[in-house]
């Protein structure tokens, strides 16, 4: 069953350490992507997901344009970051395990997310939405990221270790009606 995903209730957000000591959180405000969700059957779910990278937003401007440079995700040469499942392994009713390739700056790697199935619910507008929330952590280094700067107290200006937290809702597209053959 095709599903939209709804982008105004949707964050795609991440944190990493800044000089050890603090966490830096930030988000991508633009995303597009299929989720082929089978409600019956969750382990024959396909997802297909691009972030837009340009799209970061850590609420500092300078910062974000770091990001944006070459030193880290290099948007003028890889624009998009993106996610395409390739196994769904089903836990229980409420959690699985989504795994995929991730490409980030043209390096793909698998990812696996702890997925939790929050739920589903009929709209005012007669559409039913579906919640899930996401997460894992990831070395960004394994990606090509690999900027940073030595501090003279020991340890490094930014961590590798960068964890992902996804809440999602999916909303059921309506399937087409075909067209009355005229008489």
């Amino acid at each position: 069953m095709a599903f939209q995903i709804d982008n105004s209730h949707t964050q795609i957000q991440f944190a990493v350490r800044h000089m050890m000591i603090s966490k830096v959180r930030g988000e991508f405000t633009k995303f597009s992507g299929s989720v082929d969700l089978n409600v019956e059957k969750p382990e024959l779910t396909a997802v297909d997901v691009s972030v837009d990278l340009g799209s970061i937003n850590t609420r500092d401007a300078q910062r974000d344009g770091h990001l944006r440079s070459a030193d880290f995700f290099d948007v003028e040469r890889y624009p998009a970051m993106t996610f395409k499942s390739t196994n769904v392994q089903v836990l229980d009713k409420k959690h699985a395990k989504l795994t995929g390739d991730l490409t980030i700056r043209d390096v793909t790697k698998p990812l696996t997310l702890d997925v939790e199935y929050v739920g589903s619910a009929k709209s005012p507008w007669g559409t039913t939405s579906y919640g899930f929330a996401a997460k894992a952590k990831i070395n960004r280094e394994d990606w090509g990221l690999v900027w940073n700067v030595a501090l003279e107290t020991g340890g490094w200006l930014v961590g590798k270790d960068v964890e992902i937290e996804i809440e999602v809702e999916l909303v059921q597209v309506a399937e087409a009606q075909p067209e009355a053959v005229a008489a």
